[in-house]
């Protein structure tokens, strides 16, 4: 089987489980994404060489607490504290010397990166009438919208790097067309998704194209850092679990803040 063959097919997959689980019900959408967490889990122990068990642990006991509605999490304060460990590792970016990999750090980047994005990503479904679909599906639509348009844009009309040092093939070019075609479809989408109105979806585009490309930096400092190409290999032709979900993990707790904000 070609590699083009094997990318398309795991990548259709991928996305009919994506939407199948989320819109069948609150429950296949856990059980989907609670699974996500354990592997990435696995994988991101694997390129910060922190303990596999003590990583998959943590994240069994996360999956744990979603299901047990009589465990009340304090995730106001979890997706404040994954912000700003989030921020704390986008700032790595910014220069040249060798980052602090000490155990303890190590465990604070992993509850932050992995740990406080999915939870934050789980509870983005939910308004005061309870768990709603339409919110993962449009912010996903978003995500897909800006990566394949940043794709074709950058490779088109390309000319200034975003960071070469980090990401060669990302273009300022990209980034901004990504985000202008990420808007369009925001404005699509609140003719049809109701949940959110229309500011919201157009800051969520907004948010979606800066800090999706971001996470996308993010991870890849941490696989240059690990010396591998991929997070994974649990879909063939295309990685990792976190190298599929790396920009929608790194935007859920901004989107969580906005969402309760707005």
């Amino acid at each position: 089987m070609s590699e083009t063959l094997k990318r398309t097919i795991s990548g259709i997959i991928y996305i009919v489980l994506l939407l199948s689980a989320t819109l069948y019900d609150v429950l296949t959408f856990k059980i989907l994404f609670g699974f996500f967490m354990v592997v990435a889990a696995y994988e991101f122990a694997r390129l910060i060489n922190l303990s596999k068990y003590l990583c998959v642990g943590i994240s069994l006991v996360a999956v744990l607490a979603i299901f047990q509605s009589a465990i009340a999490l304090p995730i106001h304060l979890l997706v404040i504290l994954s912000f700003l460990i989030l921020l704390a590792i986008t700032a790595e970016l910014f220069t040249t010397r060798k980052p602090n990999r000490s155990l303890p750090v190590k465990i604070i980047i992993f509850l932050g990166y992995v740990i406080g994005t999915f939870l934050a990503f789980l509870h983005l479904p939910y308004t005061a009438t309870g768990y709603d679909p339409q919110i993962v599906i449009g912010i996903l639509i978003l995500v897909w919208t800006n990566d394949t348009f940043a794709y074709i844009v950058g490779k088109k009309f390309g000319k200034h790097k975003l960071f070469e040092r980090i990401s060669p093939k990302k273009t300022i070019e990209g980034l901004v067309g990504g985000i202008v075609f990420a808007i369009i479809a925001s404005l699509v989408l609140n003719y049809f998704f109701t949940s959110l109105n229309v500011y919201i979806w157009i800051a969520s585009a907004i948010f979606v194209g800066l800090f999706g490309t971001l996470g996308d930096l993010v991870e890849s400092h941490f696989k240059r850092e690990a010396g591998v190409k991929d997070s994974g290999a649990i879909m063939p032709g295309h990685g990792g679990i976190l190298d599929r979900l790396d920009s929608i993990l790194f935007i859920s707790p901004i989107l969580y803040i906005i969402f309760q904000i707005l």
